[in-house]
Order: C-alpha cells, then sequence, then structure tokens
C-alpha cells in the first residue's frame, strides 16, 4: 500500500509539472500570423509553454476585451498599432508591465505607466517605380497631394490603422489645417486607387499601374524579396533639415488586467522584448526593434539614417479620437 500511495504522489507530480510545462496562454492578436507564429514557436520551445493566438482586427479585438471585462480569456493583447494600444490603456484593460522589463524599451515606444510596449517599428514612406520621374520629383509625403499627382497615385483606405496613425503624426508635426488640405488633394488624386492593404498597392506601384503609394516600409522589401527585379524602391520623405520627418508607429504588446497566468504572460513578455525575440521580429517582418542595440533586417536603411517625427507613441492613441473626427469631417473613403 505504502509503495502504491508513493507510486501515486509521483504520478501526481510528474502530472502537475506537465500541466504547468503545457499551460496554454491566450494572445488575441492584431497581427498576421505568419508574423506572430515565428516567436511564439521559439517562446513556446524555450519555456514548455503553449500559446493559443486568436486572430483579428487590433480595433476589434480591442472591442472584444472591453466587452468581456473580467471572463476575458485573454492573457496578452498584441496590436498592430500604437493607437489601440494606448486606448486599451486609456480604457483600463491593461496591467502595468515589471519595470525591469519595461525599461528595456526606450519611453517614447511605450505607455508612461508601462501598461504597454511597443516591440516593432514601422515607417510610414513612399514606393516609386523606378521607371516614374516621381522617383526624382518627390520629397515629402504633402507632395502626394500636388495636382499634377492625379490618378498616379496609391492610398489604404482610411480604416487601415497605420494610415490613422500616419494622419495623427501629421496633425501634431504640420497642422491640422495642412493636414486636412493635404486629405483632400490625397482623395482627389487617388481617384479608386484606394486599398486594403499595402501589398496591393506596391504590387500595383511595381507593375506600372501606379507610380508612387504611401505604405509602411516593410511592404517594399517583402516584395523585393519575392521579385528582386521588382522596378521599386523606397523613398523616405521629409528628411530635410526644416522637415517634420517620417511618420512611426509600433506594433507592441499588454498584459490582460484580468489575466489568470500572469507569470506565463510576463515571461512571455521578457521573451519578446529580449535580444533573442526582438531579433526573430526583425528578421521575420523586415521591422524595426525598438529594443536598442538589436540589428535590423540588412536590407532594410538603418533606423539611425532616418528622421523621425518627434512625436511619442502615446499621442497615437490620445488623439486618435481627433484624427476619426477629421477623417470623418473631409470624407476619406
Amino acid at each position: 500500500m505504502k509503495r502504491l500511495i508513493a507510486f501515486s504522489l509521483v504520478l501526481a507530480s510528474l502530472f502537475a509539472t506537465a500541466a504547468m510545462a503545457g499551460e496554454d496562454l491566450v494572445i488575441y492578436s492584431g497581427r498576421s500570423d505568419k508574423f506572430v507564429k515565428p516567436v511564439v514557436k521559439a517562446f513556446t520551445e524555450k519555456t514548455g509553454i503553449h500559446v493559443t493566438l486568436h486572430s483579428a482586427k487590433s480595433t476589434a479585438l480591442l472591442n472584444k476585451l472591453r466587452l468581456e471585462g473580467e471572463r476575458t480569456e485573454a492573457d496578452l493583447y498584441l496590436s498592430n498599432d500604437a493607437g489601440n494600444l494606448q486606448r486599451g490603456s486609456d480604457l483600463g484593460l491593461f496591467q502595468p508591465i515589471p519595470a525591469d522589463l519595461a525599461t528595456r524599451i526606450p519611453a517614447n515606444y511605450r505607455a508612461s505607466d508601462n501598461t504597454w510596449l511597443g516591440l516593432s517599428a514601422r515607417a510610414r514612406v513612399l514606393v516609386v517605380n523606378t521607371h516614374s520621374p516621381l522617383a526624382k520629383q518627390l520629397h515629402s509625403v504633402f507632395d502626394l497631394a500636388k495636382p499634377e499627382l492625379r490618378g498616379r497615385i496609391g492610398i489604404t483606405n482610411s480604416a487601415n490603422e497605420s494610415f490613422i496613425a500616419g494622419v495623427t503624426v501629421y496633425m501634431l508635426t504640420a497642422g491640422v489645417d495642412a493636414t486636412r488640405d493635404w486629405l483632400k488633394g490625397l482623395q482627389r488624386n487617388a481617384e479608386l486607387n484606394v486599398f486594403n492593404k499595402h501589398s496591393k498597392i506596391v504590387k500595383a506601384v511595381a507593375k506600372g499601374q501606379l507610380e508612387v503609394g504611401l505604405v509602411n516600409h516593410y511592404y517594399i522589401f517583402r516584395h523585393l524579396a519575392k521579385h528582386p527585379k521588382a522596378p521599386v524602391r523606397i523613398l523616405i520623405p521629409d528628411q530635410g533639415p526644416d522637415d517634420i520627418g517620417v511618420a512611426w508607429n509600433v506594433a507592441g504588446i499588454a498584459i490582460s488586467k484580468y489575466s489568470h497566468h500572469v507569470d506565463a504572460a510576463q515571461r512571455f513578455v521578457d521573451f519578446v522584448s529580449s535580444p533573442e525575440g526582438q531579433r526573430i521580429f526583425a528578421e521575420v517582418n523586415r521591422e524595426y526593434p525598438t529594443r536598442p542595440g538589436v540589428p535590423t533586417a540588412p536590407e532594410i536603411p538603418p533606423a539611425d539614417s532616418i528622421k523621425v517625427a518627434d512625436v511619442p507613441m502615446e499621442k497615437l492613441g490620445e488623439l486618435r479620437n481627433a484624427t476619426l473626427d477629421l477623417l470623418q469631417e473631409v470624407d476619406m473613403p
């Protein structure tokens, strides 16, 4: 009987260990699975903690998190946009990330109360067809509103998170009136060339159907990785001494206020903000790691070579409603 009891205790211990190792984290992920799964796989291999991704649009997932409240399954929220992250923070949906993890990331790439961290950064740039004379004529994102560009440019629809974030940056740096005029010119010049994905803009420019498009930088390099001879190149706008600099945004992460696995969630944040996790983002996404000292993918312009608009990422959430109001005012598609 003693042996049986002892054996039962050993089995119970083994099962408990296995259950802990196989503990599931649930992440509400607003990023494409193909860009998140590599870092999730590496995390699980290192820790034994399994991760379940619930993937959808960042805004929809934030609304879901808000409606669920304490009933939520989510342990973590991963957004492709700082605006949604700050909005979630303002709504009290997140809990502070321990300071020793949060301070790995520069202050302008995270919430002031450490309720979210930016993990990878992106630049709003122009993709130009190398056969087009526009490649030498354009210098600013505001050039896209010039009348002579009518029918020659492509943009995403105004529901796109990066489009919204970019407009917020332009409002803060160039002013509301200048941004309003720019949006009207952009709407006129784009005509019917309004896309639901950045990748479609890059393809249209590569085919010569358009001459220039407003996109996130990494879409250009992803296209060139598949089509190295494509006649497209990056043009980083607003780099002169008196220019505003390029609009910047981050994808980032937060721990749900009602997470049932806080320790495991913090371990995930630890991993994705570590040099190893940051390198995976850089290699897979061709984005800029937010942790200093982690190298970017070799084909993209170094971050220190780019003049960036002086706008803390928190502002993308604080002014999100004002930006949406402006987009509605000018009836952006």
